[in-house]
């Protein structure tokens, strides 16, 4: 397996809506990702092994200092080979090259250790408020 990590990459909607909903246990939507990231986003990382994204991971921002990894996700098949820090060392990379000066990630308990342990985070206090569905 090759992978190669691609900066505001091509991708189809299709294929990264396959990798969510894999990714984060849920059926397939017809969510548009390119719109979000175009509108939304400082950028994001593919990683592909040669044509299959294998990995993607958004890089929201507040127009500034501050950026945000979002919905890092790695097909079943590559995990555990690397991939999921190679997104993210890109996802710093690319960061700071556009002058921001933190990285921001909430991750569930579970992740813990591929954040703050392989990918090199640290810990930080932060809140979080659940929104009720109108």
């Amino acid at each position: 397996m090759t992978i190669t990590y691609t900066w505001r990459g091509d991708f189809g909607n299709a294929e990264v809506e396959r990798l969510h909903a894999d990714g984060f246990d849920r059926e397939p939507s017809e969510h548009d990702w390119r719109a979000q990231v175009t509108g939304h986003s400082l950028g994001w990382v593919n990683a592909r092994d040669g044509e299959l994204l294998v990995g993607w991971v958004n890089v929201a921002w507040d127009g500034s200092g501050h950026a945000f990894v979002l919905d890092t996700v790695v097909a079943g098949e590559a995990r555990h080979r690397g991939v999921g820090t190679g997104l993210i060392a890109e996802a710093v990379r690319q960061a700071g090259a556009a002058g921001c000066e933190w990285l921001h990630v909430d991750f569930e308990e579970h992740l813990r250790g591929f954040y703050l342990e392989a990918c090199g985070f640290r810990p930080t206090n932060a809140g979080l408020i659940p929104l009720p569905a109108f």
